[in-house]
């Protein structure tokens, strides 16, 4: 009997609203008046019990959820990192001489070409240097010139007598044999023949001439060099791009190893990363990315055009360059930007909301999957890649079914004999524009 006297005071209690299961205590923390229609209540519950006492059917808890649907698709692996963005190409133009500048042709924000004028320098003095190594060079290139002349006059005329001698040798050597001259005539040809040879052999060396051309030859050294010099005066760019700095003014001397103007290729510009050693053994040359900078957009779509070989030695990552283009040139060197990189695409995978992943302590993954009737079940899963609000699922799914979302954790909680009972009620998801209106 006291047995039914509890069970029809809890329906009671259900029936005036109030939670079953309350404990004594909770009753008891309700006011005065409620307390009275509580023991009306323990009345007729006596008394309906003392009529017929019938067993409370077991009522199956329901939980209302949102779903979300496991689908076959395509899934990647970004690899997102700061960065800091630099210009495809940068020249800072430190001047070879140190000299006041004479005039400048380009101001900053000018766009300029390879090979273009920027500024000139003021060295008369090596105006003056140049003229005076030309006038050298002249006067060894006429002496080289006349020497040349004369030397090869020498040749020809030693190279006559040697012949007119040897002639003459070989006439007295034959007469001697004949008994027509004496022995003193033919030794007298012989010597004579042997001078000729010596003139003719110091001829051809040309000692005379190869000092003239040395001597020519230190000349155009000598005015190549202050030529070389002199076009140091004139400041020219080596690439395309826009003067992005100019430090001094016209009249001024550039600091000595300082640039007087930096020229900058803006047209694409390079963000350089740092990435851990995992997510870069998975990139390389080639692999699609963007480039994002706070407060501007769109988004620049470019590629991986750097994998450091080398791990950094202070922060142990590996440094990666993403290039992309620079439209109007609205990307600024050395501004912080992030790097979203394409690591590994997957054409065919199982794809799940991330959001109805759940985790045990001990780690092992499940996800709740409702079936045609809408009864949950807890299954186990394996996950691969994850992007953004999705994951891969590479073991427990086979795509199309429907997985718990929100109130996941809930069912989760749940032992299994209750989880089997519990009724799911599938909420459909708020729209943004009811949740605009909520806020106003």
């Amino acid at each position: 009997m006291i047995r039914d006297v509890h069970t029809n005071m809890t329906k009671t209690e259900s029936f005036l609203g109030i939670s079953t299961g309350r404990s004594a205590k909770g009753i008891a923390a309700h006011p005065r008046p409620y307390r009275n229609l509580l023991g009306v209540a323990l009345a007729a519950g006596v008394f309906l019990t003392g009529c017929a006492a019938k067993p409370d059917a077991e009522v199956s808890p329901t939980v209302t959820v949102q779903v979300g649907a496991a689908e076959n698709e395509a899934i990647q692996r970004k690899v997102i990192a700061d960065a800091t963005l630099y210009p495809l190409d940068q020249a800072a133009i430190v001047p070879r001489i140190a000299a006041p500048v004479k005039k400048f042709y380009v101001d900053k924000g000018s766009k300029v070409h390879a090979g273009q004028l920027l500024a000139e320098l003021e060295a008369p003095d090596l105006a003056g240097a140049v003229t005076e190594q030309e006038g050298g060079l002249n006067q060894a290139q006429a002496t080289y010139d006349t020497l040349g002349q004369k030397v090869k006059r020498d040749e020809e005329l030693a190279k006559q007598e040697l012949d007119q001698q040897q002639k003459l040798y070989d006439s007295r050597l034959a007469l001697f044999k004949q008994g027509a001259v004496a022995q003193k005539d033919v030794d007298d040809a012989k010597v004579n023949l042997l001078q000729a040879q010596n003139a003719y052999d110091l001829a051809q060396k040309q000692l005379d001439l190869k000092l003239a051309e040395g001597a020519f030859t230190a000349a155009k050294g000598k005015t190549a060099s202050a030529a070389a010099q002199l076009s140091y005066t004139k400041i020219e760019s080596p690439i395309d791009g826009v003067v992005t700095d100019r430090p001094i003014y016209q009249g001024e001397t550039a600091a000595a190893g300082s640039p007087m103007i930096t020229v900058m290729n803006l047209s694409q510009v390079v963000a350089r990363a740092h990435v851990a050693q995992q997510d870069a053994a998975l990139m390389k040359v080639g692999d699609p990315a963007t480039i994002s900078v706070p407060g501007q957009s769109p988004d620049v779509k470019g590629k991986v055009t750097l994998v450091s070989p080398a791990l950094d030695p202070n922060s142990t990552t590996v440094e990666v360059w993403v290039q992309g283009p620079n439209p109007g040139d609205r990307l600024r060197p050395g501004v912080a930007a992030r790097v979203t990189i394409v690591a590994q695409t997957i054409a065919h995978a199982v794809v799940a909301p991330a959001s109805a992943l759940l985790t045990d302590p001990d780690g092992v993954t499940s996800m709740i999957v409702l079936d045609t009737d809408n009864k949950p079940h807890k299954q186990k899963v394996k996950v691969g890649i994850r992007s953004g609000d999705d994951v891969q699922i590479t073991q427990g799914l086979k795509g199309g079914e429907r997985v718990v979302t929100i109130g996941a954790f809930e069912l989760a909680s749940e032992d299994d004999p209750i989880l089997a009972k519990t009724k799911v009620q599938v909420q459909a998801p708020k729209m943004p524009e009811a949740d605009e209106d909520e806020d106003q």
